[in-house]
């Protein structure tokens, strides 16, 4: 299993940027791919981003973010971050990182506890 904290949230105006940064723990880091996710109140979790586990070389991002988000990871630190640029309000939610696998074709979570998560706030 994976054991995560997010930071770097926080409040900018329209068209800033953020990075996040999950600090991940768990011997299975290397082989687990990672997702980040992000609630906007009173909407469900949706998938923003995903990276494939160390020996691969993939992305996944959700058309909403194409283009302004990049996701990465440091192995050796055990991080995964979230560039996040040209932001709109629509981009406000709480994030999370999240271990994640592919089902039927599908990226989900895994079935592990949730971090915190962190605050991202986009003022117009």
């Amino acid at each position: 299993q994976v054991q995560v904290a997010e930071s770097g949230g926080g409040l900018v105006q329209a068209g800033g940027s953020l990075r996040l940064s999950c600090a991940a723990s768990g011997r299975t880091f290397l082989s687990a791919a990672m997702g980040w996710f992000r609630q906007a109140p009173g909407k469900q979790r949706e998938l923003v981003a995903a990276i494939s586990r160390s020996i691969e070389d993939r992305t996944y991002y959700a058309d909403s973010v194409k283009g302004r988000f990049t996701i990465s990871r440091d192995n050796a630190q055990k991080i995964v971050y979230l560039q996040m640029n040209t932001l709109k309000p629509e981009d406000t939610a709480v994030y999370y990182c999240h271990e994640v696998v592919r089902a039927s074709g599908t990226i989900i979570p895994t079935k592990t506890a949730w971090g915190q998560g962190t605050q991202v706030t986009v003022s117009s």
